[in-house]
């Protein structure tokens, strides 16, 4: 630890800077294509879509389970009066197009990047393309699916009250409302007009994580070119996908694996690399995401408790 301690006070200040504006700016972003995709089911405001992001990400990190997945569409929805389930469907959606551009993203890298003149082991990048790959086909898959069912919400509602056969008939017919409600938050994959700025925006949000990524690798002197963050970001896809609080553990081991498989980073200074980027993805927007939870009069107890009141009232759907 003494020599990641060393690292982390070797890192270039200024470009770590720059690295927290941009990644500040993939939070804009992502809040401006969510209210593409919300549109559908209403008009909203495109502050109260930021605000219900960046609290809803600064819970992630500070509250176990990823409450903030459930508690962002739970806000959007109570501030702007819209379907609480249909808005959660829109947060699969959302990812949805998230790992479709992260693989885009992963096959640019694939289709420029020379293993011959990387330490990478041969067996390792035949283990991460093919991870990739497999990854790809069930993005396409699910995408395709969703497109299918967003085209068809009654038909939806008619095969999910066939739990009927089984369930007392009140469940059965508070279940096909709750899919139909569902349903409905995806149907923006099939409007065109949705659907081409939820896909044109996710290039740019993309990018500027790809770049903050880019400034706090070359903060530490780790010789990655740019296109280099495209496979950092997919490795790094994997590793928030680990439940555990704020993405720790996982997060930096996949950084790790990234900048010292691909570019010979030394581990120690690869560890301070992940530190310092951990911390400029997720502590920026848990401060700003805290004020926003002061104006509003809402503490770590109370957010809780709205998290098991999203919850409850999806369950709510089915009375």
């Amino acid at each position: 630890m003494a020599d990641v301690w060393r690292e982390i006070r070797g890192g270039d200040p200024l470009l770590i800077l720059l690295s927290v504006g941009v990644t500040m700016l993939t939070y804009a972003l992502r809040a401006y294509r969510w209210q593409y995709m919300v549109q559908v089911l209403g008009p909203t405001h495109y502050g109260a879509a930021f605000r219900a992001t960046v609290i809803g990400f600064a819970a992630n990190f500070l509250l176990p389970g990823r409450v903030g997945e459930v508690l962002r569409p739970y806000m959007l929805a109570r501030e702007e009066h819209l379907s609480a389930t249909s808005t959660f469907a829109t947060i699969i959606l959302e990812r949805l197009f998230d790992l479709a551009t992260v693989l885009v993203f992963f096959a640019v890298f694939l289709l420029v990047f020379d293993p011959r003149v990387s330490p990478v082991d041969p067996r390792t990048f035949r283990d991460i393309r093919m991870g990739g790959f497999t990854v790809a086909v069930v993005a396409v898959v699910a995408l395709v699916m969703v497109f299918v069912l967003a085209g068809h919400p009654d038909a939806a509602a008619r095969a999910a009250l066939r739990v009927e056969r089984v369930l007392p008939a009140r469940v059965a017919h508070a279940f096909s409302r709750l899919v139909h409600l569902f349903v409905t938050g995806l149907s923006a994959v099939r409007r065109p007009s949705q659907l081409a700025m939820a896909v044109a925006w996710s290039f740019p949000l993309w990018l500027s994580i790809g770049t903050g990524i880019f400034l706090v690798t070359r903060a530490f002197h780790i010789p990655m070119p740019f296109i280099g963050s495209f496979v950092v970001m997919t490795v790094l896809a994997v590793g928030v996908a680990v439940p555990t609080p704020g993405a720790v553990g996982g997060f930096h081991f996949f950084y790790k694996l990234g900048v010292t498989a691909f570019y010979g980073a030394q581990v120690e200074r690869a560890v301070g690399a992940a530190i310092v980027l951990h911390a400029v993805s997720f502590l920026p927007v848990t401060l700003l995401g805290i004020i926003f939870m002061a104006r509003q009069g809402l503490s770590l107890g109370r957010l809780r408790g709205l998290a098991k009141l999203a919850g409850a009232q999806e369950q709510e759907g089915t009375r």
